[in-house]
């Protein structure tokens, strides 16, 4: 009897189950289509809200990237700056020996304006220079080459200084068009890539006016040390001077003094 009870339950079961699989026109309810349909759609859902977090980043970027372009309003009224510029030497020629020296300062082509402004130094004759005694000789060579070292010097100086200043007016050009591209609001002049170029040119330009300042500091010191050649001469010659006064004194007296001594041992009363 339980047996059979138990059987019928099941069948009744199979029965409220098969009927309950169906609604209204032959439309069939399927639990694993179901499943799959929710998974879907919360994998849509979750691909939505990332959408959504991209979507805002994106933006954010966007706004920086707009924030970032923006120029800055009336560049050359804020920032644009008058310097003096560079001035070309001159001098009154009254005895026409200063304006190959003038045109060599403003363009370092050396031409032989230095010596016609310079004293020149005159040679010593071959008989004259044969009849000094090594000391003498040896003074007057060295003196010779400082005054020739110093005109060296000077003209090394003259022809940096010329070349400087003959491209002077160059330089200043290529930095007021640097200045002008760097306060322009035109935007091909403002790009990342015209930015990073204009920085590059700036370098450069610092590096050849640094050059050109490390020119002027050798040509300087040059001339220092030369300066310091003639000192030590100076000093060297009034040793020397002194030393030989000294030797020369010392003879004299000696002479003097066994000359003396000879006169009074043979000194006789009349």
């Amino acid at each position: 009897m339980n047996k059979k009870l138990g059987i019928a339950l099941v069948v009744a079961a199979l029965g409220v189950g098969s009927a309950s699989a169906q609604f209204g026109s032959g439309i069939v309810y399927d639990p694993t289509n179901y499943h799959n349909a929710v998974l879907r759609y919360l994998q849509l859902q979750q691909q939505l809200m990332q959408l959504q977090q991209t979507y805002t980043r994106v933006l954010a970027h966007y706004n920086l990237a707009l924030q970032m372009a923006r120029n800055i309003q009336n560049m050359p009224a804020r920032y644009h700056a008058l310097f003096s510029e560079w001035r070309k030497g001159s001098a009154h020629d009254t005895f026409r020996n200063t304006g190959g020296w003038i045109s060599e300062m403003n363009t370092g082509a050396v031409s032989g304006g230095y010596q016609a402004a310079t004293t020149q130094l005159s040679p010593y004759s071959p008989a004259y220079l044969s009849s000094m005694d090594p000391s003498e000789l040896s003074r007057v060579r060295s003196q010779y080459a400082s005054v020739e070292l110093a005109d060296g010097a000077n003209l090394t100086a003259i022809e940096t200084i010329g070349a400087i200043r003959n491209n002077a007016s160059n330089l200043e050009a290529r930095m007021n068009n640097l200045e002008n591209d760097s306060l322009s609001s035109d935007p091909e002049l403002n790009s990342e890539v015209s930015v990073l170029n204009k920085i590059n040119a700036v370098d450069m330009l610092t590096l050849r006016s640094v050059q050109d300042s490390n020119k002027l500091l050798v040509s300087l010191l040059e001339q220092q040390v030369i300066a310091a050649k003639q000192q030590r001469e100076t000093t060297t010659n009034a040793i020397d001077t002194d030393i030989t006064r000294q030797a020369t004194m010392a003879g004299n007296t000696g002479r003097l003094t066994g000359t003396l001594t000879t006169t009074l041992e043979n000194f006789r009363m009349p």
